[in-house]
């Protein structure tokens, strides 16, 4: 996968939301974003990329996904340290859904293949990380998506524009909090918005 050019956020320049969350608006007509919570990894001219951290891959977890990609034998999901049993899996979005891209903070980096993005914030997205958790020198946080969001130049500015999504600033409790379901309403609050309130007021637009 190719990420957009100069998009850490060091680099961030004006208008690009790199190391922000996305959050979908109540009346998000794509089934796929439905209140969905997404932190943009890359943002630039050339479009965006970003993983949802808030919809739980159905009936998976990460040890069994350890078996799946023979990272480890079956006999040893028993042995696997805390870290792993707490790496949640996601439906990151609907692009490149058969790979994984780990989320994750800036306590592990792997040469040439860890990108960082923004408040000890980074992505890596090859096998090595995997082995890392499995074996308990893996980051201390971490989520790993199946897939991606992807966005065309200039499409999630048009998206915004046309009040498909929200933004906040990023934290670690919506990247990596164990309250999955919560991650939404949190998201809003962040930004002094109640959903119900929201909603009400959509309705009577």
């Amino acid at each position: 996968m190719k990420l957009p050019r100069g998009t850490s956020g060091k680099n961030r320049r004006r208008g690009y939301l790199d190391g922000q969350m996305l959050i979908a608006m109540p009346a998000m007509l794509d089934e796929r974003f439905s209140r969905s919570v997404i932190y943009v990894c890359a943002h630039s001219s050339e479009g965006a990329m970003g993983i949802v951290v808030n919809h739980p891959a159905p009936n998976i977890n990460f040890s069994d996904l350890l078996v799946k990609l023979n990272v480890i034998p079956s006999a040893d999901v028993i042995q696997l340290p805390v870290r792993a049993d707490v790496v949640k899996v996601m439906r990151g979005g609907p692009v490149e859904t058969e790979r994984g891209f780990v989320l994750h903070s800036a306590d592990f980096f792997i040469e040439n293949s860890t990108l960082p993005i923004d408040d000890g914030i980074c992505l890596t997205a090859t096998i090595d990380i995997l082995k890392a958790i499995a074996r308990g020198d893996g980051p201390a946080s971490a989520i790993l998506a199946l897939g991606y969001a992807g966005w065309a130049p200039g499409q999630l500015e048009n998206e915004i524009q046309g009040n498909g999504w929200l933004h906040c600033a990023a934290d670690s409790e919506l990247i990596f909090g164990p309250d999955i379901g919560g991650k939404y309403d949190k998201a809003l609050k962040k930004i002094g918005i109640d959903l119900g309130m929201l909603s009400s007021e959509a309705g009577h637009a």
